[in-house]
């Protein structure tokens, strides 16, 4: 009996002093945080989506808390409004950010560009787009296996099983930049949406010189420089054969639009245009000898 009341003191004594030295060790090495983290964490809208730069919502609530300023700090998917509830919070002034979409810089159909090949192998892209260049002549263009679709957490985008490229539904994408990471062919990117959503981009990524892109696709940018010459507001440039249409300088103009041979760049949401009106001349009086 004695044994076993020594041995309950002793752990007593043991489980006592452990609880002793653990408390003066955890208020030794414990670590503040700040509260107002939980505070901006609770008005973002908890996607976890990675799209603010920052590994989920707690990780983009910190740098907000320890920023000086929210210059640079964005959460793609609450936008504006979110973004000045956290500023509310935190007693700071957030800067409106200008409105962002996906776009697919590829227009190579089925009808545009033709298939020369069958894939059979896993259906993903980046597995694709290791083992060779594509089922078309266009090593550049779209592979159609659907990373993006998947890796969208907000069914904004869908491969149509039709043309093979992935379309994006406007009203639902969120520029979190999920898609833009998961094709491995660099096709999508993010873009001002522009007044009234209409936006201006060359639909292509392809840099071969021109009269091969031709062969592989008739819609593929050939980087004739026609455009670049037209545009009076400097926003196009041409590098690797490739036109590219800045967005912060491009005054949606659609000069452009008009002179591609290839119906390479790609206008979105403007109103149809008006048919042109050809003046007949006037006759020529004759000349008296």
């Amino acid at each position: 009996m004695n044994v076993i009341l020594i041995s309950l003191i002793t752990l007593g004594v043991v489980g006592a002093v452990s609880a002793i030295i653990l408390f003066f060790v955890a208020k030794k090495f414990h670590v503040y945080e700040d509260p107002r983290i939980d505070q901006v964490e609770q008005a973002l809208p908890g996607a976890n989506c990675g799209g603010c730069g920052f590994p989920g919502c707690r990780g983009f609530a910190d740098a907000c808390v320890k920023a000086d300023t929210l210059d640079g700090l964005l959460c793609p998917v609450g936008g504006n409004e979110t973004m000045q509830k956290v500023a509310g919070i935190l007693g700071k002034s957030a800067v409106e950010a200008v409105p962002t979409v996906a776009v697919v810089r590829c227009a190579g159909t089925c009808e545009h560009r033709p298939r020369m090949n069958e894939y059979d192998g896993v259906k993903h892209c980046f597995i694709a787009h290791n083992l060779y260049s594509g089922e078309t002549g266009c090593s550049f263009g779209c592979l159609g296996l659907g990373d993006c679709e998947v890796a969208c957490e907000f069914d904004a985008i869908h491969v149509n099983p039709v043309t093979k490229l992935p379309e994006v539904d406007e009203d639902k994408c969120t520029s979190c930049g999920a898609c833009v990471k998961a094709c491995p062919k660099l096709l999508i990117e993010l873009r001002k949406k522009g007044p009234k959503s209409r936006r201006i981009y060359v639909a292509c990524r392809n840099e071969d010189k021109g009269h091969i892109t031709r062969k592989s696709c008739e819609v593929g940018c050939i980087g004739c420089g026609k455009c670049l010459k037209v545009c009076p507001h400097d926003a196009i440039t041409i590098t690797n054969n490739l036109a590219f249409i800045d967005d912060s300088k491009c005054k949606l103009c659609r000069k452009c639009v008009e002179v591609c041979p290839t119906n390479a760049i790609v206008e979105l949401n403007f109103p149809p245009r008006k048919p042109k009106v050809e003046t007949a001349e006037a006759p020529k009086e004759p000349v008296n000898a």
